[in-house]
């Protein structure tokens, strides 16, 4: 039996090279390399001044972001050595191994300094100890890291062995409190969801040994509609995009092919989008409603104002900041049960090409205390993380209750009011994240929730007019085998004396009523 911990060496590369296979980081690897290159190429300034060099990164942020990747190409940009040691990899059964395993790979980086530890996902190396369900083992496990940390500039040797110690995870509450302390980990760095510019970058270099059509400006628009995909969701686009091209490509006659050799087109990414699941909304219950305004019918005044609050900050945003007003934060649509609340803000989404996040009331309670609140606190950081995007709280009466409610169940959700009223507008401004929310009882909502700054819009739905229910009858017929003598004015009539609402319309719309 071995204690020899599995290490990568990785070989030294030029920092353009290095730094080529990277894109949308270019502000965290100058932070990066500021806190390297000194203290490993120049240790004597930090000698002169009195100063201890930082010791550790800690790269954190949601799956998929380029931690790894970016740790890896700086690493392998220095001249120092480069040990790549995966968290689960120093994991033994037999006792005391692990931390073998562990001091054996910090002193072969004292050997090899002025060197550079990657620690990937190190919250499985050293979890939370209070937590307690890892057992002795992992508690010693931590305080072995935590002790060999604190130990490596240890010896009198006038901080020749240098060594920096970079970690990564998409954990970091799980990881110890006491790793996270300047001399060990100095510097958390958030690796988070990239933007516009970032994705237009890592697409760039996504497509650099790729041969495609496409113009910046088109790939700049394709960028701008991916909200909410990391850097390994554009590069699944990318290639469920090339295997449609092949396929294409394939299809055509033999002649064909080798006249036109093959290339990407902004076609084949925009017909692989819908595909790939932004990774940064997950594990929310997300929809890709393809629901368009023109599907709905009889409510042409709601519509107008939903695209002046959603749409128009969305497409016009410098016309908003020169003329110093701000967006809507959110939308309450209220009104009759059947009158096309939910559907309005599927179409809102869909139009407006953000993400979209349903959130169903009762769904989202939960009888263990602090689940509720946690659940909804971790529905605005995913929406945070993927703005621009709209949350729709379907039924949020049975949320937001008001809290001078005599009812007991309402007193026993006020501590999910209360998160919700600190998400919307609390210290952390919500930026990029409108709210939607639709009820039918209006009255029952606790009077907080509806003030500007929350809910700044109050959008009544009601039963459609006449000319609404002809638009609507018109619009569900469309597709329908129909008496070409069937007079849709007439029955928008007749039905207004015994259906009022849109859902009731839809109900009679059968091949029977059509025969009337």
């Amino acid at each position: 039996m071995s204690s020899q911990p599995d290490i990568e060496i990785l070989d030294h590369q030029s920092e353009n090279h290095a730094y080529s296979s990277v894109g949308g980081l270019e502000k965290q690897i100058a932070e990066i390399r500021d806190l390297l290159e000194i203290p490993l190429t120049r240790p004597e300034l930090f000698r002169y001044f009195g100063l201890k060099p930082p010791r550790g990164i800690l790269l954190h942020g949601p799956p998929g972001t380029g931690k790894t990747h970016l740790a890896r190409a700086i690493a392998s940009s220095t001249q120092s050595s480069v040990l790549v040691i995966n968290g689960p990899e120093l994991s033994s059964a037999y006792h005391g191994e692990t931390e073998s395993k562990l001091r054996d790979v910090f002193k072969e980086a004292r050997e090899k300094s002025p060197c550079i530890v990657v620690l990937d996902e190190v919250d499985a190396l050293a979890p939370r100890r209070e937590d307690g369900a890892g057992g002795e083992v992992e508690k010693r496990v931590v305080a072995t890291l935590l002790t060999t940390l604190d130990g490596i500039d240890s010896g009198g040797q006038e901080m020749q062995e240098r060594v920096v110690v970079i970690g990564t995870t998409n954990r970091p509450n799980a990881i110890d409190p006491a790793l996270r302390r300047p001399g060990r980990f100095d510097r958390e760095i958030e690796i988070g969801v990239p933007d516009p510019q970032a994705r237009f970058s890592i697409l760039k270099v996504l497509l650099s040994k790729t041969p495609y059509d496409i113009s910046d400006k088109e790939l700049a628009a394709f960028a701008s509609r991916a909200h909410g995909y990391v850097g390994a969701d554009l590069a699944a686009i990318v290639r469920e995009a090339g295997t449609i091209a092949i396929k294409r490509w394939v299809g055509t006659s033999s002649t064909d092919a080798e006249s036109l050799p093959p290339k990407l087109t902004i076609a084949e990414l925009q017909s692989s989008l819908p595909s790939v699941r932004p990774s940064a909304m997950r594990s929310l219950f997300v929809e890709a409603p393809q629901v368009r305004y023109s599907d709905i019918g009889g409510q042409a005044g709601v519509i107008q104002k939903l695209r002046e609050a959603i749409e128009w900050p969305l497409l016009h945003p410098e016309a908003f900041k020169r003329l110093g007003v701000r967006a809507p934060k959110g939308l309450l649509l209220y009104g009759p049960p059947g009158c096309s609340k939910t559907v309005l803000a599927r179409a809102c989404a869909c139009e407006g090409g953000v993400n979209f996040v349903a959130v169903k009331g009762p769904e989202l309670l939960n009888k263990y205390v602090g689940e509720s609140e946690r659940g909804v606190r971790e529905i605005f950081r995913k929406a945070r993380a993927a703005a621009p995007s709209i949350v729709f709280f379907d039924e949020i009466d049975a949320l937001a209750t008001s809290r001078g409610s005599s009812d007991t169940e309402a007193g026993s959700h006020e501590g999910v009011l209360t998160s919700l009223l600190n998400e919307m507008d609390g210290v952390q401004e919500l930026i990029g994240v409108t709210i939607v929310a639709a009820t039918n009882r209006p009255e029952v909502i606790d009077s907080a929730l509806m003030r500007p700054g929350r809910l700044d819009r109050i959008l009544y739905v009601g039963p459609p007019d006449q000319a609404g229910r002809e638009e609507i009858l018109r619009i569900k017929t469309r597709n329908m085998s129909v008496d070409s003598n069937l007079d849709l004015a007439k029955l928008a009539d007749a039905v207004s004396s015994v259906y009022w609402c849109c859902f009731m319309i839809l109900t009679i719309v059968s091949p029977t009523t059509l025969n009337w």
